[in-house]
């Protein structure tokens, strides 16, 4: 299990990229892995209910890494598992979806070719739909935030994800730092991870960081959970009791 911290850079400069790169590899004996590329959309959809006038709005974001693509969906109608289990329904009660919904799509664009096919009613963030758009399409495709970089290795166990961060427009708006252990976390790992991003950061003259984030791989389970792999455990059998077996034997 591994653990991870995040960065950013609010104020870095136009060679902040080669700056913190040659940090990593002269004082942390960092090691060049290979470039580090990501991309992340958001997109909103309005409903009206029945029973009122006011729309809501569902949000989905979409992050591409390589050739996969993450989706986080929410949706304020929707329930979620705690208000289920408080609110003492069934245990045989499936809703269709809860309030977040994770999901992995392949490859990159697979997602605005769904969209397109199902004709959602799902726009762009931030990007105003021309008045003559058709309602059911998705308004535009192109990226609206991406970070380009570099992948370092520290040692056998530590990984160093630092790229710019560059708006639709082309224009530069920071960076970010992203390290990872990948060895067992024990008690103080969080603080190792926290003083590693410090570290980096701390010989840059004048640098202003927003606050560090730090979160283990036991942490995103929890919030990654698989319903279809929980409902698959539940239909198979338990194991019988042992006592009970050579009883009957």
């Amino acid at each position: 299990m591994g653990f991870t911290g995040l960065a950013r850079w609010v104020n870095s400069p136009t060679d902040g990229l080669s700056i913190i790169s040659d940090n990593i590899i002269k004082n942390h004996s960092g090691v060049f892995k290979e470039k580090w590329q990501l991309s992340v959309k958001s997109y909103r959809s309005l409903l009206s209910t029945p029973q009122s006038a006011v729309q809501i709005e569902r949000s989905m974001c979409v992050l591409t890494m390589r050739e996969n693509v993450f989706v986080l969906v929410e949706d304020p109608l929707a329930p979620t598992r705690a208000d289920l289990l408080a609110g003492g329904a069934p245990s045989s009660y499936q809703p269709g979806h809860y309030r977040n919904t994770f999901l992995t799509l392949n490859p990159p664009g697979a997602l605005e070719q769904l969209l397109e096919y199902l004709k959602a009613c799902w726009v762009p963030v931030r990007q105003a739909a021309p008045s003559n758009a058709p309602r059911n399409r998705p308004q535009g495709s192109g990226q609206q935030l991406s970070v380009e970089g570099f992948i370092f290795a520290i040692g056998t166990d530590w990984l160093v994800r630092t790229g710019n961060v560059i708006l639709s427009t082309g224009g530069t708006k920071g960076m970010l730092l992203e390290v990872a252990i990948q060895s067992l976390v024990a008690d103080g790992t969080s603080e190792l991870v926290s003083n590693l991003l410090t570290a980096v950061l701390s010989n840059i003259r004048g640098v202003t960081s927003v606050a560090v984030i730090t979160s283990s791989d036991a942490q995103w389970e929890d919030v990654l959970w698989d319903r279809e792999e929980e409902e698959k455990e539940k239909e198979q059998p338990d194991d019988p009791d042992p006592s009970e077996v050579i009883g009957s034997v």
